[in-house]
């Protein structure tokens, strides 16, 4: 199964059309979201193409095709217009050895883990800041934001294909790639 994985949308209907683009483009066959979808929450400044309402109703058109587990700006109204559920805390994904835990990142993250065995991965968030790190024995992978990209990082996204991680661009261009079966 082929997953394409974004977070921080923040209500930005111009980068939910990019994310929309994307996934086609990738043949992807579920789109997994880590939150924050409509709201651009007070710390960050309004992303371009910000329109919740048009961002919920592109949303809406791929609701059977999102996963998707509540980031800190979401809330129990972003449920009220959007037609998948996206309140849970995090989703857990089995692998080949080892399981992948998908949350958004404000609570669990590097320095607060869940509890996950050696070689598991935490898929997150929140940051804005796309990359893999490890830490006891755990890989933390994160795939920027569509919307917000923070320290010059692009507007990317993540394939998830069996095994294997990449992270792109907006506009397709891979620039890191990871091995979870080389780790394990």
């Amino acid at each position: 199964m082929k997953y394409m994985i974004a977070s921080d949308l923040h209500g930005s209907a111009y980068y939910c059309e990019k994310m929309f683009e994307a996934y086609e483009r990738e043949k992807a066959d579920r789109l997994l979201l880590l939150g924050d979808l409509l709201y651009h929450g007070p710390r960050n400044d309004l992303p371009q193409g910000y329109e919740p309402k048009r961002a919920a109703a592109l949303l809406n058109q791929y609701r059977k095709e999102i996963f998707c587990v509540c980031g800190n700006c979401d809330a129990q109204v972003d449920q009220m217009v959007l037609e998948f559920p996206i309140l849970a805390e995090y989703a857990v994904f089995p692998g080949a050895k080892n399981m992948l835990f998908a949350t958004h990142g404000h609570r669990f993250h590097k320095d607060s883990l869940p509890p996950l065995k050696e070689g598991d991965i935490l898929l997150h968030g929140h940051t804005h800041i796309p990359g893999v790190w490890e830490k006891d024995g755990i890989y933390i992978l994160n795939p920027g934001s569509l919307s917000l990209p923070k320290e010059n990082s692009p507007h990317s996204y993540l394939i998830w294909e069996g095994e294997n991680f990449c992270w792109k661009n907006i506009e397709g261009e891979e620039y890191l790639k990871w091995y979870w079966l080389e780790k394990n």
